[in-house]
Protein backbone atom coordinates (compact mmCIF):
# COMPACT_ATOMS: atom_id res chain seq x y z
CA UNK A 1 0.00 0.00 0.00
CA UNK A 2 1.45 3.14 -1.19
CA UNK A 3 1.05 6.17 1.00
CA UNK A 4 -1.28 8.17 -0.87
CA UNK A 5 -3.81 5.45 -0.83
CA UNK A 6 -4.99 6.10 3.09
CA UNK A 7 -6.28 8.81 1.36
CA UNK A 8 -8.22 6.97 -1.82
CA UNK A 9 -12.31 7.26 -1.37
CA UNK A 10 -13.89 3.86 -2.04
CA UNK A 11 -15.50 3.70 -5.31
CA UNK A 12 -19.21 3.85 -5.45
CA UNK A 13 -19.77 3.11 -8.85
CA UNK A 14 -17.68 -0.09 -8.64
CA UNK A 15 -19.08 -1.24 -5.07
CA UNK A 16 -23.02 -0.96 -6.90
CA UNK A 17 -21.69 -3.26 -9.86
CA UNK A 18 -20.62 -6.06 -7.22
CA UNK A 19 -24.18 -5.17 -5.11
CA UNK A 20 -25.80 -6.23 -7.98
CA UNK A 21 -24.16 -9.25 -8.38
CA UNK A 22 -25.08 -10.83 -5.05
CA UNK A 23 -28.38 -11.89 -4.69
CA UNK A 24 -28.89 -11.44 -1.50
CA UNK A 25 -26.94 -8.29 -0.84
CA UNK A 26 -28.19 -5.32 1.03
CA UNK A 27 -27.65 -1.71 0.04
CA UNK A 28 -28.10 0.91 2.03
CA UNK A 29 -28.26 4.37 2.08
CA UNK A 30 -27.33 6.11 5.53
CA UNK A 31 -28.16 9.81 4.65
CA UNK A 32 -31.35 11.55 6.27
CA UNK A 33 -34.55 11.06 4.83
CA UNK A 34 -34.85 13.90 3.39
CA UNK A 35 -31.79 13.21 0.68
CA UNK A 36 -33.04 9.93 0.48
CA UNK A 37 -36.02 11.21 -0.74
CA UNK A 38 -34.26 13.79 -3.15
CA UNK A 39 -32.66 11.16 -4.75
CA UNK A 40 -31.55 7.51 -4.58
CA UNK A 41 -29.77 4.58 -6.10
CA UNK A 42 -32.86 2.00 -6.77
CA UNK A 43 -32.63 -1.10 -4.81
CA UNK A 44 -31.21 0.82 -1.60
CA UNK A 45 -32.60 1.17 1.49
CA UNK A 46 -32.61 3.90 4.01
CA UNK A 47 -31.56 3.53 7.20
CA UNK A 48 -30.11 7.54 8.67
CA UNK A 49 -26.54 7.22 10.37
CA UNK A 50 -28.61 8.27 13.51
CA UNK A 51 -30.62 5.08 13.34
CA UNK A 52 -27.97 2.23 12.22
CA UNK A 53 -29.24 0.51 15.27
CA UNK A 54 -32.55 -0.61 13.41
CA UNK A 55 -30.34 -2.55 10.77
CA UNK A 56 -31.64 -5.32 12.59
CA UNK A 57 -34.70 -5.29 11.94
CA UNK A 58 -34.27 -5.44 8.11
CA UNK A 59 -30.90 -7.67 7.60
CA UNK A 60 -31.28 -10.74 10.22
CA UNK A 61 -28.28 -13.00 9.16
CA UNK A 62 -25.13 -11.21 10.12
CA UNK A 63 -23.30 -12.86 7.65
CA UNK A 64 -25.73 -10.92 4.69
CA UNK A 65 -23.30 -8.79 2.08
CA UNK A 66 -24.45 -4.90 3.33
CA UNK A 67 -23.18 -2.47 0.87
CA UNK A 68 -22.87 1.16 2.63
CA UNK A 69 -23.20 4.61 1.21
CA UNK A 70 -23.73 7.66 1.62
CA UNK A 71 -23.25 11.49 0.22
CA UNK A 72 -19.30 11.63 0.62
CA UNK A 73 -18.27 8.76 2.14
CA UNK A 74 -17.79 9.69 5.90
CA UNK A 75 -21.25 8.79 7.26
CA UNK A 76 -21.05 5.62 5.80
CA UNK A 77 -17.50 4.72 7.22
CA UNK A 78 -18.88 5.47 10.41
CA UNK A 79 -21.85 3.08 10.01
CA UNK A 80 -19.61 0.45 8.34
CA UNK A 81 -17.46 0.47 11.77
CA UNK A 82 -20.85 -0.02 13.77
CA UNK A 83 -22.29 -2.09 11.91
CA UNK A 84 -19.19 -4.29 12.15
CA UNK A 85 -19.07 -3.84 16.26
CA UNK A 86 -22.51 -4.82 15.98
CA UNK A 87 -21.32 -8.65 14.67
CA UNK A 88 -22.08 -7.85 11.15
CA UNK A 89 -19.00 -9.42 9.30
CA UNK A 90 -19.58 -8.82 5.42
CA UNK A 91 -19.91 -5.01 5.56
CA UNK A 92 -18.72 -3.02 2.86
CA UNK A 93 -18.37 1.17 2.89
CA UNK A 94 -18.70 2.30 -1.06
CA UNK A 95 -18.35 5.84 -0.65
CA UNK A 96 -20.29 8.55 -1.19
CA UNK A 97 -23.67 8.84 -4.12
CA UNK A 98 -22.05 12.22 -5.21
CA UNK A 99 -19.81 10.01 -7.05
CA UNK A 100 -22.42 8.33 -8.68
CA UNK A 101 -22.41 7.81 -12.07
CA UNK A 102 -25.87 5.85 -12.78
CA UNK A 103 -29.61 6.90 -12.20
CA UNK A 104 -31.30 8.08 -9.29
CA UNK A 105 -35.00 7.39 -8.82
Amino acid sequence: MGLFNIFKQPDINAGVDQFQKIDDAVLIDVRTEDEYKSGHIDGSINIPLHNISNVQNRVKEQNTPIFIHCLSGARSAKAASALKTMGYTNVTNIGGINGYRGKVV
